[in-house]
């Protein structure tokens, strides 16, 4: 006969339960530890906003140039828009042709800062997009040329709430640089 060891209370195992509280624990553990580690410096959305803003700099530069137009960005309190300039109404208008330069707002809890040629830009309160305003003033503050140059300017993207902000410079040579997010102690 076979003893299983039962009768006399030796240990079996473990339990599916005891299982079950040991991986919940080590889920919890890992779980604490990747959020901690992705707190340092690290905000996806304002990587996001920064990338999308360079990548979109680059591709108004590449029409302006394909079309020999003028364009330029207009910033404003908590957006951004791409504006093109119209020689035959002389004066600034959005491209109605083009919904990659459609009006964008920022996300929550970005906020936008602006200075071109050293000097800080008072941003403009933001319009809203969805009512056409007559004799709204489109003027840009970064001028976008179709030689490919554009205007020397300075924009910060900030988390204020986390104190991280980037940075996307402009040279007038038409080269765009990034910096990769600085945190603020505090």
């Amino acid at each position: 006969m076979i003893d299983t060891g039962s009768a006399r209370g030796g240990p079996q195992g473990f339990t599916l339960i005891e299982l079950l509280v040991v991986i919940v624990i080590i889920g919890v553990m890992l779980g604490t530890m990747l959020l901690s580690l992705g707190d340092r410096g690290q905000d996806s959305q304002l990587e996001k906003e920064r990338d999308r803003l360079a990548a979109l700099i680059n591709y108004v530069q590449e029409r302006a140039a394909l079309q020999t137009i003028e364009y330029g960005l207009r910033c404003e309190q908590g957006g951004y828009r791409f504006v093109m300039y119209d020689s035959r109404q002389a004066q600034w208008l959005e491209d109605p042709l083009d919904d990659l330069l459609r009006p964008r707002p920022l996300p929550d809890g970005l906020e936008i800062a602006l200075s071109v040629e050293d000097r800080p830009i008072v941003l403009p309160a933001r319009s809203d997009p969805r009512k056409r305003v007559a004799n709204l003033d489109l003027t840009p503050q970064v001028m976008i040329y179709s030689s490919g140059d554009l205007t020397r300017f300075r924009l910060t993207l900030v988390r204020a709430a986390a104190h991280r902000s980037v940075v996307l410079s402009g040279a007038s040579a038409g080269k765009v640089e990034i910096s990769p997010i600085a945190v603020q102690s505090t």
